[in-house]
């Protein structure tokens, strides 16, 4: 496998030095690396049939709440992010910008913690109805939002909200709860 990619050479390091934190994460963060390995394209959308994705949970910590999507695709209330971009020379960057993208909140975003709180593997339809799923090996990474930072929905989301840590709505998954979870505990170490 060659890569003339700065952003993949980030994924492997990326998942190389990360504790996950059990054994499930650990098999996940193994296959990423699987999948890097094998594959010189592994961060790119046209990578077929997975390709690696950058999410962040965005958290307005003080007010204890979380920012979640409405996605136009999936129908679901999720945290924002998704495929890396050619600009992208990290995998953290990558969710930086989705943040910054699909909240609207263009100042005051801040990465919490060294590296990712959770990945997540899932199938979607990257490029529509009509096309194979594909399947998205997501990094999840903790962003902190300014103190009542506003958001404005972007053209990806049929919604955007804040919720409260302990009232996500109905209409989201079980991943984005244990995210959630996962992104509270490490905001109270």
């Amino acid at each position: 496998m060659t890569t003339d990619s700065v952003l993949h050479t980030d994924a492997v390091r990326v998942l190389r030095d990360w504790q996950a934190p059990d054994d499930e994460q650990d098999r996940l963060r193994l296959d990423y690396l699987d999948h890097l390995d094998a594959r010189g394209d592994g961060v790119w959308r046209s990578c077929r049939p997975a390709h690696i994705t950058a999410s962040a949970l965005v958290v307005d910590a003080e007010a204890g709440r979380v920012l979640l999507t409405l996605h136009p695709k999936v129908g679901l209330w999720l945290q924002l992010g998704g495929h890396c971009e050619p600009e992208d020379t990290t995998l953290a960057g990558a969710a930086l910008r989705e943040a910054r993208e699909e909240s609207g909140i263009a100042e005051g975003l801040t990465l919490f913690g060294e590296g990712p709180v959770k990945l997540d593997r899932h199938a979607v339809r990257c490029a529509g109805k009509d096309q194979p799923e594909n399947t998205h090996l997501d990094v999840q990474y903790l962003v902190v939002a300014p103190a009542d930072a506003v958001a404005t929905i972007s053209e990806e989301s049929l919604d955007l909200r804040w919720f409260p840590w302990d009232a996500l709505p109905a209409d989201t998954d079980v991943s984005v709860r244990r995210l959630a979870d996962m992104a509270r505990a490490a905001l109270q170490r």
